[in-house]
């Protein structure tokens, strides 16, 4: 399990990667609400990081990939709650900068995701 967590720590950085570039875009560039923004960013992550973590977290030959992919995007979407979630608190609230507050709400969540995707998913 420790090897594990530590590919879906790795895949998760990528992940974080490609959050910020989206929440940026949309937030930044496109100027749409920052909720919805990030909403977009962790969509998009979530999706990237599906497929790596299928592939070489988990190994999984699961031929219901379908299945998979929207139980991992169910799990994802119940994380994304709990992201907005410890946004609002921090950052709506508590006026901590908006990426900072991110970065906590994406630690929290990525436990989340590892342990629903290990004990449910993969």
């Amino acid at each position: 399990m420790i090897k594990q967590l530590i590919k879906f720590c790795v895949v998760g950085g990528s992940g974080v990667v490609v959050d910020f570039s989206v929440t940026y875009l949309f937030k930044e560039l496109v100027r749409i609400n920052k909720y919805v923004a990030n909403s977009i960013g962790f969509i998009t992550a979530a999706t990237s990081n599906y497929f790596l973590n299928r592939f070489w977290t988990f190994e999984s030959n699961d031929p219901q990939i379908m299945r998979q992919y929207i139980l991992f995007i169910v799990i994802a979407t119940a994380g994304l709650v709990i992201n907005n979630g410890v946004i609002f608190l921090l950052h709506g609230r508590r006026k901590i900068n908006f990426y900072l507050a991110k970065i906590f709400a994406i630690g929290f969540v990525t436990l989340w995701n590892f342990f629903m995707n290990y004990y449910f998913n993969f």
